[in-house]
């Protein structure tokens, strides 16, 4: 199991630099921002990914996941979206996922993360929120079964899925073994939900896993572990107990300034807690 830290704390420095910054900083993987200022696809040659790979190669760091999530390169942190109802806005969305699906074939990355949809516009019910992301998946997963590259849809606070029962939910119309979680601690947590819990519960769907600490209050804002109230252990106890087997990132945006100063102190705090829950982490 690996033990990555997300680019996406690190857009004030080129990919390729932060790349070198993330393995000095301890890790032996990275999840790749898809967006501005890091890897939207289109603004990419084959050579300058030729470039990625072998700073990759170079710091012997894999990556664990392609964060598909943000569209800052031509919206915001979750607009276009999959739900919006202007369908150039949604193709916008699905163009951007199989992009980001070719790349990670190319990169050798086994699973994207999604976002889940929304926010909810006004006057659209839950049920068209649904049919829209549906509809849009379906122009997708062709492409992921083919690839070999797994959807990982991540639940977040305020979009149209956020919690376990809601995912659950959703899942009941999805076929495809292409189709999984990307599961944020933070995120349940920040929901309401006990993490460990929600893991077991989601289990089978889980193909990779988010990291970050949150205050008391439950307010959806990324902390150094240690810095928050969430039980670490109990949830990597869980993640023992149930034979998980992906990787696991760090993902704490808000330390842009200073990134490895962040990551450094998180791997300090957490090190211990791997190794008291029994998750056998590499390096």
């Amino acid at each position: 199991m690996i033990f990555a830290y997300s680019s996406n704390a690190f857009v004030k420095y080129p990919l390729t630099e932060s790349i070198g910054m993330i393995a000095r900083s301890g890790f032996r993987g990275l999840e790749i921002m898809c967006d501005r200022p890091h890897l939207y696809p289109q603004d990419f040659s084959d050579q300058e990914i030729g470039d990625i790979r072998a700073a990759l190669n170079r710091h012997d760091l894999k990556i664990t996941n392609l964060n598909c999530f943000t569209l800052f390169a031509v919206g915001d942190t979750y607009l276009p979206s999959w739900i919006e109802t202007d369908k150039a806005r949604r193709d916008i969305r699905i163009r951007h996922t199989l992009e980001c699906l070719q790349l990670a074939a190319v990169l050798e990355c086994k699973n994207i993360s999604i976002p889940p949809g929304g926010p909810l516009e006004i006057h659209m019910t839950r049920s068209e929120a649904e049919k829209l992301f549906l509809k849009g998946l379906e122009q997708v997963i062709p492409t992921a079964e083919e690839l070999g590259i797994k959807l990982l849809i991540e639940p977040e606070p305020e979009l149209f899925i956020e919690n376990k029962t809601e995912y659950k939910n959703f899942m009941q119309h999805i076929a495809s073994p292409s189709v999984g979680l990307n599961f944020d601690i933070g995120h349940f947590y920040c929901v309401g939900e006990d993490p460990a819990a929600a893991f077991e519960e989601l289990y089978e769907w889980v193909g990779h896993v988010h990291l970050e600490d949150i205050a008391a209050d439950r307010v959806h804002e990324h902390l150094i572990p240690g810095k928050g109230a969430i039980d670490f252990v109990s949830v990597f106890r869980t993640m023992a107990r149930m034979d998980y087997q992906g990787d696991i990132c760090l993902e704490l945006y808000p330390y842009t300034d200073r990134p490895e100063e962040a990551g450094k102190e998180s791997l300090a705090y957490l090190r211990p807690l791997f190794a008291q829950s029994g998750l056998e982490i590499a390096g």
